[in-house]
């Protein structure tokens, strides 16, 4: 199938896997304040706090909670001392390291520090990808349960791929469905914890900003065997529109369940692109947004515009919406087209489906990370024990919409170079 927009490259799934992938496990954040940062997330996503590892648990090293939504599990991690006595057999997380956070923190500040992923065998994972030319961040670790392995290897950047496996027929405790020695959180106050999911249910993929794209793609196919699954190149963004360029690759497993973006900017345009801006403020490569799937978009957005906690790209204006009856109106009603553009949400098609997306502005001080809410419409399938299921990328990524998109990004950062004005206050005297 030959992508939408672009003459040189065909999509293809070769079944490359190296080894056998699952699904996304989770999305951790390193933060400087875990409680905080996990409960201003929960409310604002509608992502309940189920389970936590902190200090009425046992753990000495770090505190950590677990937001879920549907499949999405984000992890929030902040230590409680960096004080290199402190015995780490108490930590949750065995790969937590002290210097590497304060390292990662100083850089980049609030931000993803680990890509977690369900294999059938962590350790035969790893040993594959560093037999491929990985770079290790921790061989493989027996949890206390016995039955569940952990081991990372680097991803880009300061960004880690970790290995989950359980082993098989093991039963994890009730209300201990994450990881072993977090304990079920109970919520004890209706009014700042999320008691209610507003219909997120999975994470879509996961976007990487680097300085140059071709030496990591290399590299994580290498490690791991996902394919090319989708590509942008500058000439995709509209001329005049936007006054910078970037390009993009998207890889994929198998079943093209896990998908990452790797986007690199153009160098030398006239406005700095979105990408290097990001690369600026995040002293170097990382995880740029994050993309969480809903089936029913319109109700996400109200329920999240309800409890204004993250703000939103702006609209792309009166005439995009004016011509999205001709493009999606025989997927889409003209009530839900005029949702879309109360609620400021973005169409695209390609030759399977139909993406309807909106973004957040960046999540943090550092102007950096950002959240994509998508829903996908059409390429429903039938798997082998009769299950029904969503091809992967059903409907693109929004290509049509990425010119603005960029346009939107190039002005609000405008807007966080330009100072603010201040009026005197007249002494009265």
């Amino acid at each position: 199938m030959e992508s939408q927009g672009i003459s040189t490259f065909v999509r293809s799934n070769p079944k490359s896997d190296k080894f056998k992938v699952k699904r996304f496990h989770h999305i951790e954040f390193w933060c400087g304040d875990a409680t905080n940062t996990s409960l201003r997330f929960s409310w604002g996503l509608g992502m309940p706090v189920v389970a936590k590892s902190d200090l009425s648990t046992g753990n000495h090293v770090h505190a950590s909670y677990v937001l879920r939504s549907g499949d999405i599990d984000f992890l929030f991690t902040a230590p409680y001392s960096g004080a290199t006595t402190t015995t780490t057999t108490t930590a949750a997380i065995p790969t937590f390291d002290h210097e590497a956070y304060a390292s990662f923190m100083s850089s980049h500040g609030l931000g993803v520090r680990t890509v977690a992923i369900e294999v059938d065998d962590a350790e035969a994972a790893y040993a594959t990808s560093m037999a491929a030319g990985a770079r290790s961040s921790s061989p493989p670790v027996l949890l206390e349960d016995g039955h569940t392995l952990l081991a990372e290897i680097e991803l880009f950047g300061d960004v880690v791929l970790r290995y989950i496996s359980h082993a098989p027929c093991a039963t994890l405790a009730q209300g201990h469905d994450f990881l072993p020695k977090f304990s079920p959180m109970h919520i004890f106050d209706h009014s700042i914890v999320s008691t209610g999911e507003f219909g997120l249910k999975g994470l879509d993929h996961v976007g990487g900003a680097l300085p140059e794209l071709a030496s990591v793609i290399e590299y994580v196919m290498n490690i791991t065997g996902f394919h090319k699954f989708e590509k942008f190149e500058p000439d995709d963004l509209v001329a005049g529109l936007t006054e910078s360029k970037f390009e993009s690759m998207f890889l994929a497993n198998n079943t093209e369940s896990i998908i990452f973006n790797f986007s690199e900017p153009a160098y030398g345009t006239a406005t700095k692109s979105p990408i290097e801006t990001y690369l600026e403020r995040n002293k170097g490569p990382g995880v740029q947004h994050l993309a969480l799937i809903t089936d029913d978009i319109f109700k996400t957005i109200r329920e999240m515009k309800k409890r204004p906690l993250f703000e939103y790209m702006p609209s792309p204006g009166e005439d995009y919406y004016q011509h999205l009856k001709t493009s999606v109106g025989d997927v889409l009603t003209n009530e839900e087209i005029q949702e879309c553009e109360v609620l400021g949400l973005k169409v695209d098609r390609d030759d399977e489906g139909v993406i309807i997306q909106t973004f957040t502005t960046p999540v943090g001080d550092r102007q950096t990370v950002f959240i994509e809410i998508i829903q996908r419409i059409g390429c429903m399938l039938k798997g082998e024990n009769g299950e029904v299921y969503q091809k992967g990328g059903c409907g693109g990524f929004g290509k049509g919409n990425i010119s603005r998109l960029f346009k939107s990004m190039e002005d609000y950062d405008k807007t966080l170079d330009t100072p603010s004005t201040l009026v005197p206050c007249l002494n009265a005297n």
